[in-house]
């Protein structure tokens, strides 16, 4: 029978920091909101950049910077799932999440990783198209060929975690319900399960999730042999479009690198501490790094912060002007110098 609620594990504990102190803990406890709140603020914020200047600035209308615009959305919803419910239990003394909200938060979180995986293989396959076949890469890469890969991140990650959260609902649980990880996690939830059906779950949960993630992974990989070739081969004029594979480069970097040691890795029992850093990594700092790496790595992306912040500085001094210049005049009556 499943447990009404879970308890979940957290390097922050309030209760754990007791024991060094009362004055040690309230330090580490406000570091740890501060932190992460920003890391919140910084993410929501800058990936809403993002979006913005995708969606205003035709410059950036073009086949990669709308996969770049569904990225920086996936990202906001993707740290969205689990680091509110961290700063949460930040204030809470005992961690606790519900039955269904642990299995919503795992639906969730492996929906949005998993369509974030499809989205980079997708951005990938763009920057092929765009270097190997420049000529071509108008009619295969249409509006309608954007939309329709979009569209197969988004199916994709949300079919495999529906399966994946639907075998993990139907688990028994029984004994301890504590979960020692920071928010719900497939690897974690599996082992709080005393069923002999756990076993044949987690295989196809990682079938599933491995389909999902080493497919978009082998794609990316396929992709840029072509394009490292191609650059060799035709010299400086594809070596300047390469510079805009930078900072995809970088991105899926952090993501699969990240993702391969948390999953692939065996842990020990004294390695709690590295698979919560990394499952941080990951999980919320990826998601900031994103648009921070883009924004500083593409002169066509700076170009368009620059060229909004001039405009915004416009309008407030437009705005200003305008509403001096419909400042009526003084009556007569009521000036200094009337007679």
């Amino acid at each position: 029978m499943s447990p009404k609620s879970l308890q979940r594990g957290n390097l922050s504990s309030p209760t754990i920091f007791l024991l060094s102190g009362f004055s040690s803990a309230y330090r580490a406890w406000v570091t740890f909101c501060l932190c992460f709140s920003l890391i919140y603020l910084v993410t929501v914020l800058g990936n809403l950049l993002i979006v913005t200047l995708v969606w205003l600035d035709t410059h950036l209308h073009s086949p990669m910077y709308f996969l770049l615009g569904h990225l920086s959305f996936l990202d906001i919803c993707y740290s969205s799932v689990t680091l509110p419910k961290i700063l949460g239990d930040s204030f809470s003394p005992q961690k606790t999440i519900s039955f269904v909200g642990c299995i919503t938060q795992i639906y969730f979180f492996l929906c949005f990783g998993g369509s974030e995986c499809m989205l980079l293989a997708a951005m990938a396959y763009d920057r092929y198209l765009a270097i190997c076949h420049p000529l071509h890469y108008p009619a295969l890469m249409s509006k309608k060929m954007c939309h329709c890969l979009v569209a197969v991140s988004w199916l994709s990650g949300s079919f495999s975690s529906l399966i994946q959260a639907f075998l993990t609902a139907r688990l028994p649980f029984c004994g301890s319900n504590m979960i020692n990880h920071l928010f719900c996690e497939m690897p974690f939830l599996l082992k709080a399960s005393c069923s002999t059906q756990a076993l044949l779950n987690k295989a196809a949960s990682y079938a599933l999730a491995g389909t999902i993630a080493m497919g978009s992974f082998l794609l990316t990989l396929v992709s840029y042999v072509h394009i490292i070739r191609a650059v060799l081969q035709k010299g400086a004029g594809t070596q300047r479009a390469f510079a805009t594979c930078t900072s995809h480069l970088t991105v899926v970097s952090l993501f699969f690198g990240a993702g391969a040691v948390v999953y692939l890795v065996p842990q020990s029992s004294g390695s709690k501490e590295m698979a919560d850093v990394l499952a941080l990594l990951y999980a919320v700092v990826t998601p900031m790094l994103n648009p921070i790496i883009y924004s500083l790595r593409n002169s066509e992306v700076k170009g368009a912060i620059r060229k909004a912040l001039r405009r915004g500085v416009l309008q407030m001094s437009t705005k200003g002007a305008g509403i001096a210049a419909e400042r009526p005049p003084p009556s007569p009556r009521q000036g200094c110098g009337s007679r």
